[in-house]
């Protein structure tokens, strides 16, 4: 066989799938690289205007929320805008059945009436550097990974440590791009004082629930707004009555002139995971085990969930965001599953890594890497799912996670817990646990308790009909110490084997796009780190005869209103809006527009992100992806993979008309 012939016909396979159309998630002290690409879709900005550390840029507009969503300055009064879900924490936190902000919602008339937040914080990138030379100093190739990791450990700790003295709230952090090639410090101002201003009912901010969840089309307000404050000086300070509205470099304006199809979006955040660059059989495992193990215990966990919640108004709050929580991924997981196969991903990463095999021959450093990946991946597998077992599982109780810590938050746990489903969620996660993990990963602790007892269930009567805390915090200890000692030791050692072949790999992809011509650009994945993802908005046709339009209004709310289903009961005053045709300056071709997707490439963790026009103006509010797109943090199909965005005329809308909110308008600037 013609070895040459062959490999130029495994090229043109993976060519098939070269980065196209609006993939990338892109750092943005490197924007400039990618701008004309930008302006040839018709951004008008300069690479300045986005990222600056000599002048305020719009990255001064961005907060990191909480460290796990993203938000934005909306004023210059400290005005922050995020979604509903990044906030739910909050909003339930001061909910009770006397005050239910999650059913009800909630709006600050006046500032002393905004409610201030424990363990919520807000973090503005102040710049970013490039120290890779700084944190492998003293690194050789004769280290092993784990001399590695620890050089760049206490290299990165000095780093941070220098940083940090620098200022008041200064926080720093390194993180690694391409696998440990390349490493970033972040720098940080934080400031703790976030007071929760306003926020919709759910059924507007969690409009369709779990349902709509990851669907188009959507018709969900999620948004909430809350308030940034800071001492006299605008400076960090913890929460004072005496503090005041914080006073951003930089804020956004908000185009509420109207969008259509085709136009230029930006999305402006923090990305929280992909892998974009992992082997065949890293996503053979994803796939075909363990996203399939982990809808599995996640459907029990919400079924249990479900039966108790539509009982009770107290145990829905109770559980209202720990039931999102959980069914979040349980449903995302299905969407990339189902990607994921439909793309035939698996197969055409085999194919790429036969081309990469046949052009590693002979070149000592990428040689024999994809025969490694084979092996170690084949012993990690059963480890794996140990480990997915152990968290989706023996950890989901609470009442164990709870027996385990020092009891310092038991009020808290205690106002968020209800025996009936927790004790019915340890009996089915625990005889699945008992059903599915081979005897010989299987913790001997809980093999001697369970027979001990005589079955899981009688186990379960003796931990909770007693409230032991002392017996579940055995049982979680024991547990955890198994996983932990002999587990967890053998699966981080093949990882760290398999990370540093990754290293290597993610150089020799590059090398072998290079000197093939194909013309891929390689991003670094996610990683919690501020990037820039631009596109444009666009429809999808996700079937055969199916053609979804980019845009949803709200028609489609009434269409779905239904005052006898929890998560499509819409406030009562929306409809008398509605009736009336009351929409004031919001009103575009006799409705209310509510959401729209675009083809920017997102993932968790740009949940509130601001999604941009041409100009850098706010139009949206990104919180979602379309379900048959969230492969994409795997593989991006631009045909298929949607960001879906709240437009922000219907979050002023709702402040306006709905909440009768409409004094926080005065603060924005609005462009009509």
């Amino acid at each position: 066989m013609n070895i040459k012939r062959v490999l130029l016909f495994l090229i043109s396979i993976m060519a098939l799938h070269p980065l196209r159309a609006d993939e990338g998630m892109w750092v943005p002290s490197y924007i400039q690289q990618k701008i004309e690409d930008m302006r040839g879709k018709g951004f008008r900005l300069s690479a300045e205007d986005l990222y600056s550390i000599n002048s305020s840029s719009l990255k001064d507009a961005i907060v990191h929320f909480n460290g796990g969503c993203t938000g934005e300055m909306i004023s210059d009064e400290g005005l922050l805008i995020t979604n509903h879900h990044c906030g739910y924490d909050q909003i339930q936190y001061h909910s009770s059945v006397e005050h239910d902000y999650l059913k009800d919602g909630f709006w600050a008339m006046k500032r002393d009436e905004e409610l201030p937040n424990p363990d919520l914080y807000v973090a503005f990138l102040e710049y970013m550097e490039d120290v890779t030379k700084k944190v492998l100093a003293g690194y050789s190739e004769s280290m092993s990974e784990e001399q590695r990791e620890k050089l760049v450990a206490d290299n990165s700790r000095r780093i941070v440590s220098r940083i940090e003295r620098k200022g008041k709230g200064i926080k720093a952090r390194v993180a690694p791009l391409y696998y440990g090639n390349q490493y970033f410090v972040y720098v940080y101002k934080v400031f703790t004082d976030v007071r929760l201003v306003g926020a919709p009912p759910s059924s507007i901010g969690k409009f369709g629930g779990d349902t709509d969840n990851w669907m188009w089309p959507r018709h969900t307000g999620d948004f909430s707004l809350f308030r940034v404050y800071a001492d006299r000086n605008n400076e960090p300070a913890p929460y004072s009555p005496d503090n005041v509205p914080y006073r951003p470099k930089r804020f956004f304006k908000i185009n509420a002139s109207g969008i259509s199809e085709g136009d230029f979006t930006l999305v402006y955040g923090y990305p929280g995971r992909t892998s974009e660059y992992v082997t065949s059989q890293a996503v053979d495992y994803i796939a075909n085990v363990s996203n399939p193990k982990k809808i599995k215990l996640r459907t029990i966990r919400l079924g249990i969930m479900d039966s108790q919640m539509e009982r009770s108004d107290a145990v829905r709050i109770q559980y209202s965001s720990k039931h999102a929580d959980v069914a979040n991924s349980w449903k995302k997981w299905q969407g990339e599953m189902k990607g994921i196969l439909k793309m035939n991903t698996v197969e055409n990463k085999r194919n790429y890594e036969k081309a990469f095999a046949v052009w590693a021959k002979g070149k000592p450093e990428y040689d024999g890497i994809i025969g490694k990946f084979a092996d170690l991946y084949s012993q990690a597998e059963a480890l794996s799912l140990v480990r997915d077992y152990q968290y989706e599982a023996l950890n989901a109780p609470e009442f164990l996670f709870f027996a385990a810590g020092d009891g310092s938050d038991s009020a808290l746990f205690y106002k968020n817990y209800y025996k009936p489903i927790d004790k019915a969620t340890f009996i089915a996660l625990m005889n699945e646990y008992d059903k599915d993990i081979d005897d010989s990963y299987k913790s001997p602790y809980f093999k001697e308790k369970v027979a001990k007892a005589g079955s899981v269930e009688k186990l379960a009567d003796e931990i909770y009909d007693n409230d032991s805390l002392s017996l579940a915090r055995e049982f979680y200890m024991a547990t955890n110490t198994f996983y932990n000692s002999t587990v967890k030791p053998r699966l981080d050692s093949l990882n760290r084997e398999i990370n540093m072949l990754y290293r290597k790999y993610m150089r020799g992809q590059m090398d072998f796009a290079r000197e093939n011509g194909t013309g891929k650009v390689f991003y670094p994945d996610a990683n919690s780190t501020l990037r820039i993802a631009y596109g444009r908005i666009e429809g999808y046709a996700p079937a055969d005869a199916v053609r979804y339009k980019p845009f949803s209004t709200l028609e489609g709310i009434m269409e779905k209103d239904n005052p006898a289903i929890f998560d499509y009961n819409v406030p009562q005053k929306l409809r008398e809006i509605y009736a009336s045709r009351d929409f004031g300056r919001w009103e575009e071709n006799g409705t209310v527009p509510v959401c729209f997707i675009a083809t920017n490439h997102t993932t968790g963790g740009n949940s509130g992100s601001p999604v941009l026009d041409a100009d850098g103006n706010l139009i949206g509010v990104n919180f979602d992806r379309v379900w048959e797109g969230t492969m994409s943090d795997i593989v991006f199909d631009p045909d298929l993979c949607r960001n879906i965005a709240l437009d922000i005329r219907y979050a002023l809308f709702v402040i306006d008309k709905v909440a009768d909110a409409g004094y926080l308008l005065n603060e924005m600037v609005i462009l009509e």
